[in-house]
């Protein structure tokens, strides 16, 4: 992924905290802004995962989950039209519909390095974890003759450690990430295949 570093550390308006979107609403920005049917899957498994964490391990109520999964859904919304300008074209699109900032920055955490904004609470950081993981396990079933079924994370490990393999997944993205967080990498693959392996 290129820098595209976004030069703020601060989005939308806080007088917007609460503004969501529908997740009808999301979906319909999703199927307008991203044509590649892979990149859709990878953002709707992202969107699962990071709904999934936030009611299971967060406790989150349904409005918090429901920020979880917008930012999961949309992190990547403008990639593919806009990869020059990739993050700042989504949030600009949110910060315009009024969208709360918890959503926003949490869109623009997704890549430190790349959008020059650091995760600062556990939304921010799970979506930096997840990204990457969620991308490389999705990989890793499909070479599989039954996909998710029967994977287990030792077989995911062992292709981590295979730079060969899904050669464009940063690993160092994801050392960088877990180094954020309190939770083992084996319990993240886990949690990554069992909520994302249903996701059409």
């Amino acid at each position: 992924m290129a820098i595209h570093t976004l030069h703020r550390s601060s989005f939308g308006d806080p007088k917007n905290a609460g503004n969501l979107l529908t997740i009808e609403e999301a979906h319909q920005l999703l199927q307008e802004w991203v044509p590649n049917e892979r990149l859709q899957l990878h953002m709707k498994q992202m969107a699962a995962v990071m709904k999934a964490w936030a009611l299971e391990r967060e406790g989150a109520d349904a409005t918090t989950a429901l920020k979880w999964e917008i930012a999961g859904l949309l992190h990547d919304a403008d990639w593919e039209k806009y990869p020059d300008d990739h993050c700042r074209i989504i949030i600009e699109e949110l910060e315009r519909r009024n969208i709360d900032p918890e959503v926003i920055h949490c869109i623009a955490s997704h890549g430190p390095k790349y959008f020059g904004v650091k995760p600062n609470n556990s939304m921010d950081r799970m979506i930096y974890v997840f990204d990457e993981l969620s991308g490389f396990i999705h990989a890793a079933a499909l070479i599989r003759p039954t996909r998710y079924e029967g994977m287990d994370v030792k077989s995911v490990m062992k292709k981590l450690k295979t730079p060969s393999f899904a050669a464009q997944v940063n690993r160092d993205d994801i050392t960088d990430a877990l180094s954020r967080i309190d939770t083992p990498l084996e319990t993240i693959i886990q949690f990554i295949i069992d909520h994302q392996k249903g996701v059409q």
